[in-house]
């Protein structure tokens, strides 16, 4: 698609993408694809937080998003400090010379309406409200696309998300209680939609093959989980009960002789799998590379059942149509959850109970032939609302091509096989 003018549309993406969150980049992902079959002439550039790993994986330029290169780290010398403060006043003009450059600007998905994990103001929300600031300002469309949005306890955190949704120029929801969120900080969401995650619009693996004999493998995806931006005071705790009940049922399972895979989603996962294979020291117990989505939902597919704990390991087991249980540490794993049709099937992350985990992981496996199809029938009515919300997307955000002609929806990209 071209502009107005006729030159091309430029694009540009936005997010912490790059930076070693898979499911960050899996949202990415999406929205490229969507991008080159529906406006293949666009020209795509990222202002992101890993731009070395975006352009090498992803094929297209970008452009570091901070200014000061030590922007997450903790500040406690006074030259770090210094650095901080000269760093974002630098963004400010950094920011909207990039913005500026650009027709449309894209925010594909993750949680940047939420602070469901901790996170201070001045971070990544002082970014995405420089973003949509500087959008406005210079008649650039930001659209925040299949987000996720929670209540914010703290109030410079919560001013700032208010006032970068009320400044973008589209706004769509990854669920409804997203949607909800934003409306009760202030926000007219009447023309906002809610569409599935970005994620389901990614090519699927292959189905297993239907097993015989014992019973196969099982992924447990693991998180560096130390609750959410209101619990810093009770961090430790929460991770520790965590990584003990986490630690206690991947040890019943390996004590059944069930092999168990481990999943991640993100660098900071690490530790946590390390502290699991060192406890539970069982060959059966093995450490899966995934350095993609793709790779998640090939581990997820060749798996019995999965038990994870970050949303976007639950999104690729859903995708691959393996029954999943959730240790949910937010209710947007509840509402996926729910939307899939396994809403029984949740284990709260903060209060873990191994007893219990074992009895929903068995319910869950005496009903698998049944909630596989389930799965199947929810997989392409995502995959059916993803290709409907891009085609409004495009209608809505990009330029009018100078050509009469209506812009080819990408079901070529999206449609499942049945």
């Amino acid at each position: 698609m071209s502009s107005a003018n006729g030159n091309p549309v430029r694009v540009g993406v936005f997010g912490l993408l790059g930076s070693g969150n898979l499911g960050n980049d899996g949202s990415l992902e999406a929205v490229l694809g969507y991008l080159r079959a529906a406006h293949p002439e666009a020209a795509v550039d990222a202002l992101c937080g890993g731009p070395g790993v975006v352009t090498a994986r992803y094929g297209i330029p970008a452009t570091r998003l901070h200014w000061y290169r030590g922007e997450y780290r903790t500040a406690s010398r006074a030259g770090a400090i210094a650095g901080k403060g000269v760093g974002k006043l630098a963004d400010v003009f950094r920011t909207a010379a990039w913005v500026r450059r650009h027709d449309v600007v894209i925010v594909p998905g993750m949680g940047v309406l939420e602070a469901t994990l901790p996170l201070r103001p001045w971070g990544f929300p002082y970014s995405l409200f420089l973003l949509c600031a500087a959008g406005r300002l210079f008649g650039t469309r930001v659209a925040l696309v299949g987000v996720g949005a929670a209540a914010i306890g703290s109030r410079p955190t919560r001013a700032l998300v208010r006032w970068s949704a009320r400044l973008a120029a589209y706004r769509s929801y990854r669920d409804e209680q997203s949607r909800d969120a934003i409306r009760a900080m202030g926000v007219d969401t009447a023309r906002d939609e809610v569409c599935p995650d970005l994620a389901f619009s990614l090519p699927a693996p292959p189905a297993s093959a239907p097993r015989s004999g014992p019973p196969g493998p099982v992924c447990v995806g693991v998180m560096d989980f130390h609750g959410g931006d209101d619990d810093r005071a009770r961090a430790g705790e929460i991770h520790r009960r965590y990584l003990d009940g986490t630690i206690r049922f991947v040890r019943a399972l390996a004590e059944e002789g069930r092999p168990v895979r481990l999943l991640t989603g993100d660098e900071a996962d690490g530790a946590v799998v390390d502290a699991i294979l060192e406890a539970v020291d069982s060959p059966l117990v093995t450490a899966a590379g995934a350095a993609s989505l793709a790779d998640l939902m090939r581990e997820a597919a060749a798996a019995d059942t999965v038990v994870a704990t970050r949303y976007h390991n639950l999104i690729c087991a859903l995708k691959a149509g393996t029954p999943a249980l959730a240790l949910s540490y937010a209710a947007k794993s509840d509402a996926l959850m729910a939307r899939m049709g396994l809403d029984e099937y949740c284990h709260p992350a903060r209060e873990v109970d191994p007893g219990r985990l074992l009895e929903q992981f068995r319910s869950l496996e005496r009903r698998s032939a049944e909630l596989r199809r389930t799965l199947a029938e929810r997989n392409l009515a995502a995959a059916r609302g993803l290709e409907e919300h891009f085609t409004a997307l495009t209608e809505a955000v990009f330029p009018p091509s100078p050509a009469a002609g209506r812009t080819p929806t990408p079901t070529h990209a999206l449609r499942e096989t049945p």
